[in-house]
């Protein structure tokens, strides 16, 4: 018999005294009742459709599953352009904070095609905040290439979609598993945390990636793989917490090893995080009489790349004196340093950014490559990225 179910035609069998039957009921419940198989194309005997754990998980995603507004709802298939673009905004970031930037980046580029045509100048600004802009450009260029290349499609093969900018082992995974059920196991952060402990694997993380990810591949089943990635998500991000795990609510109890050792909450292990440096930098605020703001691009490639800034010096590991600051002033002008400085703490680095104001007399003032005057009403729709909100939110009160 033939039957559809989690986006997937299956050959499913029920085995009774060595005969296949029709089965009396539909796939899902069969399937959580333990009975439903899949009948191998090689051997011809009925297999297990689900393990006991993926049963009682898939039971339980099927009670508790989170709603999301890039997440299909039950029996729906999913969008691969809504998965690969809330994905590559979940990076680094938590789901509170992607909910709102998801809803208006959708609403400006409802599609791959319309992402592709616009220019990065129109993408940037809606990923301003969200941090880790590298993204973004990756994200475009992604577009783009899916268009050119692609015709607009998603490619379902693993390796087709990890050559696209941007798309990493993770991110292919899960487009893989949740757009277009394929058995493949999205490996982030609540991933590593359930396999950890459903396995007490205590070799410390990052050493231990190479073991969790052949685990969590082993744990993938065969049928409705995009709810069991989707549900070990949910797991880790509800139940198996970082901190104060509630295994007591958990439906992997009876399967977790650290649970029966005593070590839930002492797992994932993980190496002692080295001490960032600090680096110093001076950020200048120049504004015409007309209450116009300087303000200039960062370079395409690198940390901020392509997002706008106030001007302002290297950041460099010493602070040096204010002369040598003021060298890298945009105009001659009587400037102002504001008491204390701006502090952003980035992945590998910690940043304490000098503040001087100034006003150019002038209506007019040339400037050069990628520097322009905006009207303060502007800047909101700029790409500042959070570093400058706040450098800004400091040199506009000061005024």
């Amino acid at each position: 018999m033939r039957q559809t179910y989690g986006g997937r035609r299956l050959q499913t069998c029920m085995q009774t005294r060595g005969a296949l039957r029709r089965p009396a009921e539909p796939l899902a419940s069969a399937a959580a009742a333990g009975l439903q198989g899949v009948l191998s194309a090689t051997t011809g005997h009925c297999q297990p459709l689900f393990t006991a754990l993926q049963r009682d998980l898939l039971a339980w995603y099927d009670r508790v599953r989170r709603v999301l507004p890039w997440r299909a709802l039950p029996g729906e298939q999913a969008d691969p352009y809504r998965v690969w673009l809330s994905e590559i905004m979940l990076q680094q970031t938590t789901v509170q904070a992607v909910i709102p930037y998801y809803a208006r980046f959708l609403e400006r580029f409802p599609t791959v095609e319309a992402l592709a045509l616009a220019p990065l100048e129109e993408v940037l600004p809606l990923w301003a905040g969200l941090g880790y802009y590298a993204r973004a450009r990756n994200l475009h260029a992604c577009a783009r290439e899916l268009v050119a290349q692609h015709g607009g499609r998603f490619p379902r093969d693993l390796e087709a979609l990890k050559a696209l900018p941007g798309i990493g082992d993770y991110t292919a995974a899960a487009i893989a598993a949740i757009a277009f059920d394929q058995p493949a196991a999205p490996l982030d952060g609540n991933w590593e945390r359930v396999v950890a402990r459903l396995q007490a694997v205590t070799t410390p993380l990052p050493t231990a990636k190479p073991l969790l990810k052949a685990i969590a591949d082993d744990l993938m089943p065969a049928a409705r793989a995009g709810d069991f990635a989707q549900a070990v998500m949910d797991l880790g991000a509800t139940v198996c917490t970082p901190t104060k795990p509630r295994c007591l609510l958990c439906p992997l109890q009876p399967h977790c090893k650290a649970t029966a050792m005593g070590l839930a909450e002492a797992l994932p292990a993980r190496l002692p995080k080295a001490e960032r440096p600090t680096r110093h930098g001076a950020v200048f605020h120049l504004w015409r009489a007309d209450g116009a703001v300087l303000l200039n691009r960062r370079p395409p490639k690198g940390l901020l790349g392509g997002m706008m800034e106030l001007p302002g010096t290297p950041w460099l590991t010493r602070a040096p004196d204010e002369v040598a600051w003021l060298a890298h002033a945009p105009a001659r002008a009587s400037w102002r340093r504001l008491p204390g400085t701006v502090g952003h703490t980035f992945t590998h680095f910690h940043l304490e950014l000098g503040l001087y104001v100034a006003e150019h007399a002038a209506t007019a003032h040339e400037v050069a490559g990628e520097a322009r005057w905006v009207d303060p009403a502007d800047l909101g729709k700029e790409a500042l990225p959070s570093l400058m909100t706040k450098v800004l939110k400091r040199t506009l009160a000061s005024f």
